[in-house]
């Protein structure tokens, strides 16, 4: 279901008037249906995150769609994906080409693709959502055809410019790739969720291993859980 200006404001914690300020100015992702503005669920989450906005806890489960089950948590497509590097590269077109390399695919399938797919993406808006931190993806998420949705964690070493909305070059990157639409949206929610706890941005700024950035992403998610 698309968003409604009263569902944005709610969600982003703001007045409608501001919502339509942002519209009009061509800040806010909108879309003209009927005569009226509709928004698209994963462009706003995409379009908060980047700002590091204060929303509502409820844009995170509502985004999730309802029932979880048979969705993956945010730490069970890390360990899928896992975490590399520090890696070294020169720009954010090499950090991409480094993350699809490591990201663990099935044989056939098409990394020069999803790389095209991933730097489509970045051209259409950086990727980078401030405090040195990158969530690229594709708009459409289904790409790669794995068995399981994954999340690959990427330092680098030193930080890339992402051109991220705070200006911070980027450190750490998480590549995503989904099996369907729900589970890319479930993903970004749970990483947007967690990406707000301040241990667990600590864990990056360290460059912290595999077990210590899964057991962090567990203990916040679990508080998620309680949440909703």
């Amino acid at each position: 279901m698309q968003l409604g200006i009263k569902d944005v404001a709610r969600l982003l914690e703001v007045s409608e008037k501001t919502v339509y300020r942002w519209v009009e100015e061509g800040k806010l992702p909108a879309y003209r249906i009927n005569d009226q503005h509709r928004f698209n669920r994963a462009e706003l989450l995409e379009w908060a995150t980047a700002r590091r906005m204060k929303v509502s806890p409820d844009i995170y489960k509502e985004v999730e769609g309802g029932e979880q089950a048979g969705l993956p948590s945010l730490s069970e497509a890390l360990a899928e994906g896992g975490v590399h590097g520090p890696l070294v590269v020169p720009d954010k077109a090499e950090a991409l080409k480094a993350a699809v390399a490591l990201l663990p695919l099935p044989p056939e399938a098409d990394r020069s693709f999803l790389l095209e797919m991933l730097l489509s993406r970045e051209q259409a808006g950086s990727t980078g959502v401030g405090e040195g931190v990158a969530i690229p993806h594709a708009r459409s998420p289904v790409v790669a055809q794995v068995q399981r949705p994954i999340v690959t964690l990427c330092y680098l070493e030193p930080a890339v410019d992402f051109g991220a909305p705070d200006g911070r070059p980027v450190h750490a990157l998480f590549a995503i790739v989904s099996t369907t639409i729900r589970s890319h949206l479930h993903l970004l929610s749970r990483l947007a969720f967690v990406l707000r706890e301040d241990s667990f941005k600590a864990l990056l700024e360290k460059r912290a291993p595999l077990e210590a950035v899964l057991a962090e992403a567990r203990r916040v998610e679990a508080n998620l859980g309680k949440k909703g």
